[in-house]
């Protein structure tokens, strides 16, 4: 896998978490620096930490699952993909205006959880992970943190379109996997 193809995929991934930081930048008055770099620590920090977890988890398993794993990686980048998507059509939930660890953290993980599912990717893949996890945690930390100023600027009007780019960003991904297993693509 290639620095471009990394680069769109750490995009993709990061979107979830751009569209909740900026709905965390709507919902305070006044944003402060500080506001950024907890949301961008935070997301950045899953984001980086559950591909790690899922790349762990998914060389564990690679020689039972050799034969299918492309099915498997577009699969998954389909259904998060789709899901995002979806997500991105749905009406904006209530602001929570609060940064501390009870409201980041689980905000943090439902993000990241597609993140999991394409560190399983990158196993079957045979991504350098160390270098992968870091880019994708830069490229949403640096997103997360800009939304949060976006948010209080200029309110929800990107949040689904970020959702859907995202989303439309993880299926072609997917598709470009298996296609390249099928030999259709080189």
């Amino acid at each position: 896998m290639g620095l471009w193809e990394l680069f769109v995929i750490a995009i993709g991934l990061s979107m979830d978490a751009f569209a909740v930081a900026i709905c965390k930048g709507l919902s305070v008055m006044r944003v402060r620096k500080k506001h950024a770099i907890v949301v961008g620590l935070w997301f950045g920090g899953f984001q980086a930490a559950m591909p790690a977890l899922g790349y762990w988890l998914g060389s564990h398993f690679q020689k039972q699952i050799e034969s299918v794993d492309h099915w498997i990686a577009f699969v998954l980048l389909a259904i998060i993909g789709l899901n995002m998507i979806k997500e991105s059509r749905e009406k904006t939930e209530e602001l929570d205006s609060s940064f501390g660890i009870k409201s980041m953290f689980p905000l943090a993980i439902a993000t990241s959880i597609d993140a999991l599912a394409v560190g399983i990717t990158f196993a079957f893949l045979k991504v350098t992970i160390a270098p992968a996890v870091s880019f994708i945690g830069i490229i949403t930390f640096a997103l997360s943190a800009a939304g949060v100023k976006i948010g209080n600027v200029f309110g929800a009007k990107y949040k689904s379109k970020a959702e859907l780019v995202g989303g439309i960003v993880l299926i072609l991904m997917g598709l470009k996997i298996l296609l390249e297993h099928l030999g259709v693509i080189a």
